[in-house]
């Protein structure tokens, strides 16, 4: 029988998928539209698709005894969504990303003060490798870190938050559940933000993307949501550590941004994190 850190590894293939491609449209999208009006747009389409899910699968999993933590992770996670689209047209994706994935960081430490998630020797060192590869492609005190940087990291801190919040909501609620209360407080934010400066997407042009923004905005939580049923969260942040090396390499091809060495070394240093922290995941599944 697949073991549950495998299954995990594989439903976060498809966060890993939906967040770079979500990266993409926000990218596209940027040129016309407001990082509010993306978020509204992202929540629309996401709340419509999760409404059709539920007539299928049933409105029974709704019910939930924790809305407040619900409606806590949507607003934490509304907040460093914001940063991190507003982020995306102020510096390349890889190093959007890179910076991003200080989150492990600050996951690890929340996870284990808050959620009693031991952390091994071996995971310290995953990290502090994950880590350090993400400090050799950014460079600290050699490049400015500007605006941009300074809201990728704070988008990284919120996501942290956001996902041992989740940790502790799969233990209760389908993925599902968790899905539908985060539209449902995200939608209207969203849509007060983008009042503001509202002007109406071209269908043609940004129809697409905004569909396709919503979709991946909604398989990328369910796939997490998913993946942290199966896995702690120390060990399913990890794993999300391949998004770097994906998207230097969409970067690169799409974008033309320049793919340096110091991507292609630190995306090593963080491939070796995370093949540490499974493989010690996997061997204390086994000894349990």
């Amino acid at each position: 029988m697949t073991s549950p850190v495998l299954r995990a590894g594989l439903w976060m293939m498809g966060a890993l998928a939906s967040f770079t491609t979500m990266a993409i449209c926000g990218r596209e999208l940027s040129a016309d539209l407001s990082t509010s009006q993306i978020m509204f747009w992202r929540s629309a389409v996401a709340f419509l698709l999760i409404v059709l899910l539920l007539q299928v699968s049933g409105w029974g999993q709704l019910k939930t005894g924790i809305f407040r933590i619900h409606a806590s992770r949507a607003i934490v996670h509304f907040g460093a969504q914001f940063c991190w689209f507003y982020a995306i047209p102020l510096i390349p994706l890889a190093e959007l990303f890179a910076i991003e994935f200080t989150m492990p960081i600050w996951a690890a430490i929340l996870a284990a003060l808050f959620l009693g998630e031991r952390m091994t020797s071996v995971r310290i060192l995953a990290i502090a490798v994950g880590f350090a590869g993400v400090m050799v492609i950014i460079r600290p005190g050699i490049t400015e870190v500007g605006t941009g940087a300074t809201l990728a990291l704070v988008a990284a801190i919120g996501y942290a938050v956001a996902v041992i919040t989740v940790r502790v909501l799969a233990q209760q609620d389908s993925p599902l559940c968790i899905l539908f209360y985060m539209t449902l407080v995200q939608l209207p934010i969203g849509f007060g933000l983008a009042l503001e400066s509202w002007v109406w997407p071209d269908p043609q042009t940004n129809g697409p993307w905004i569909v396709l923004v919503g979709f991946t905005g909604c398989s990328a939580h369910y796939c997490m949501a998913s993946a942290m049923r199966l896995a702690e969260a120390t060990v399913v942040v990890t794993m999300d550590f391949m998004r770097l090396p994906l998207i230097a390499l969409v970067g690169y091809f799409v974008y033309n941004e320049e793919l340096e060495i110091s991507v292609a070394v630190g995306a090593v240093l963080v491939c070796t994190g995370i093949y540490l922290i499974v493989r010690d995941a996997d061997r204390r599944e086994v000894d349990a």
